[in-house]
């Protein structure tokens, strides 16, 4: 097929004018029926890769996905541009199902989704047998490798459609892999000789930041108020705190839900199913949200706590943005992270395991603490150079941190850390520890009489918040560490060799969340267009969605209501050229906006 025609079918059915990087390649190979493996980051425009190839040639085509909400979204997404697709999971009823199953031998869809336990069913393969399937999409791939950062082993069994359906090509597609994944899912799913696309892992639309935790309720309160009106999700490890981010953002005025797996199945579906038709602002949750939610208009991720490796912090961010605009990803980063993180590893049985975990583990603190451009730190680890050394839309290249010689500092800190236990026979928590440095007589220092100790007053030149930083660079260095329960501090094997052989240590000055030093918040205002005409079309958007019981965002983007509010097209000749304005759209759509573009250009 002509790349001219392929063009053709993506404007008229999506309204785009063009294609994304890989997008043009993979369908290709796709419709040339070749096994295709396609790695293009969150936001690349991956579904797109196989819809557009089972809308242009005739048969089936199956999309095993991972998630329900996901297929319901993706089928409503293809409904609104007049794509026949259905699904089938346990959420629809036995007769919708009979109902589905009939559509499907009536061959009426070009797309069903399924979940992986489906594929292995044998009256799911009887009935596969007869609906003239044509291709097999697998999304999230990456599902299919222990050493993925989602490993599901029901994803394994998707190979029993490669036996069953040896001639109908498959094509796998995920958002992050390292090179032993992809080998993985070229083992696992069995793919022949497949074409592989690898796109770039910049997403040049996202701004990453990194913050000290202080006080990280306040923060993170701080950061949501400067983007009330925008939509985000928060990342916290524990249900608890979850629960906790949840009710506080809500009680300043700022509608947030919970998500986790102490919820039960409804919960959860009900918390995103408003979080996706923007009736929540802030979705707080753990990892186990997120994967396959298409909402586009998340402008930003943040993580409350330090996640355990560099792919999984990836693909979380990567939730933000994925319509093109500017958004943000900020990762809140303290040493009791750190100290968190090594005890669990700790408790891991198997030795090459925990190996792993922990060199996984100091892949993500060495991004949390480089002075380096963030995003040329990330894309190093996929294997990619960022061209430049800034990127310009990071926390670093925004606002260059201070590197200085910590070696004394870190050496009294050390030292007191070991005198106070050898003193006393006991450790202690940091606070108290740096009120020894700071020569504080409070009662408990008294007490144990810390105040006798050599390294009592020996750290005045700084503050409480100074010594507390060092502290934290040294639970991420490894030099020492924090009971998890009690939080007293040790100092580690490798602490009291740096201690005795007085290696140096350079610290990096952290920024920290408050108005002086943090880089300027992104809001729409940082986008063309009217924001007053935007925001009177994200309300007829919204309205339009609640009628129609779908998602605001599977009737326009926040992309293309930013188009609008610039172009102001008042015709629908003008709107047709609206990119994200298929023929679908235009015909259902067209004049309900047009009429508002109208209506607020003669109010003035």
């Amino acid at each position: 097929m002509e790349t001219a025609d392929l063009i053709n079918a993506l404007k008229h059915i999506f309204g785009y004018e063009s294609f994304r990087p890989l997008q043009r390649e993979i369908v290709e190979a796709a419709l040339d029926g070749h096994d295709t493996l396609a790695l293009l980051p969150t936001g690349g425009g991956k579904s797109l890769c196989y819809q557009l190839p089972a809308i242009l040639q005739p048969g089936l085509t199956l999309v095993v996905s991972p998630l329900i909400a996901l297929m319901k979204d993706q089928v409503d997404a293809l409904t609104a541009n007049g794509v026949t697709a259905t699904f089938l999971n346990s959420s629809i009823d036995a007769e919708t199902a009979r109902e589905r199953i009939d559509g499907l031998d009536r061959a009426q869809y070009r797309l069903l989704y399924v979940a992986p336990e489906r594929v292995v069913l044998p009256g799911f393969l009887a009935g596969l047998s007869r609906w003239n399937l044509r291709r097999i999409a697998i999304d999230e791939a990456h599902c299919v490798s222990e050493w993925g950062h989602d490993f599901r082993p029901e994803y394994r069994q998707i190979a029993t459609l490669r036996a069953r359906f040896p001639d109908v090509p498959i094509i796998a597609l995920t958002a992050t892999a390292t090179d032993r994944v992809r080998d993985d899912i070229n083992r696992f799913l069995e793919l022949r000789n497949p074409r592989r696309f690898v796109g770039s892992f910049n997403r040049a639309n996202l701004r990453y930041n990194v913050f000290e935790k202080h006080d990280a309720p306040s923060q993170l309160l701080a950061w949501c108020r400067e983007r009330a009106n925008e939509s985000g999700i928060v990342y916290a490890q524990s249900r608890k705190s979850v629960e906790e981010l949840a009710k506080r953002l809500t009680a300043a005025g700022i509608k947030a839900l919970p998500y986790h797996a102490g919820l039960s199945a409804r919960e959860r579906a009900r918390n995103q199913e408003r979080f996706i038709r923007d009736e929540g602002r802030v979705m707080c949750a753990t990892i186990a949200f997120g994967m396959g939610i298409d909402k586009p208009n998340v402008r930003y991720v943040v993580h409350y706590d330090t996640p355990k490796n560099l792919e999984g912090y990836y693909q979380e961010t990567g939730r933000a943005g994925r319509d093109g605009l500017p958004s943000e990803c900020a990762l809140f980063f303290s040493g009791g992270d750190a100290a968190k993180q090594r005890h669990f590893i700790r408790q891991i049985a198997d030795d090459a395991e925990r190996e792993q975990a922990e060199h996984l583990l100091r892949k993500m603190f060495d991004y949390a603490a480089t002075p380096r451009c963030r995003r040329k730190h990330l894309l190093e680890y996929f294997g990619e150079r960022l061209s430049s050394e800034t990127c310009k839309n990071c926390d670093n290249c925004i606002n260059p941190p201070r590197t200085f010689d910590a070696t004394v500092p870190a050496q009294k800190l050390l030292s007191c850390v070991y005198r106070v236990r050898a003193h006393s026979g006991f450790s202690t928590g940091v606070r108290h520890v740096i009120d020894v440095l700071c020569g504080k007589r409070t009662d408990k220092v008294t007490a144990w009489g810390h105040d006798g100790i050599s390294t009592f007053g020996l750290g005045t030149e700084y503050d409480k918040d100074q010594w507390l930083a060092l502290a934290f660079e040294l639970l991420r260095e490894g030099w020492l560490e924090q009971d998890p329960e009690r939080k007293t501090l040790l100092i580690t094997g490798d602490g009291m060799r740096a201690l005795k052989e007085k290696h140096p240590f350079a610290m990096v000055e952290r920024i920290k969340i408050k108005k002086s030093r943090k880089p300027k918040a992104l809001t729409m205002q940082a986008c063309s267009g009217d924001g007053d005409l935007f925001e009177t079309l994200r309300r007829l958007r919204k309205q339009i969605a609640d009628d129609a019981g779908i998602p605001p965002y599977i009737v326009f983007s926040d992309a293309t209501l930013r188009e609008l509010a610039r172009v102001k097209p008042v015709t629908l000749a003008a709107f047709r050229n609206v990119s994200g304005v298929g023929d679908v759209k235009l015909e259902r759509y067209g004049e309900a906006f047009t009429a508002a573009i109208r209506q607020r250009a003669a109010a003035g």
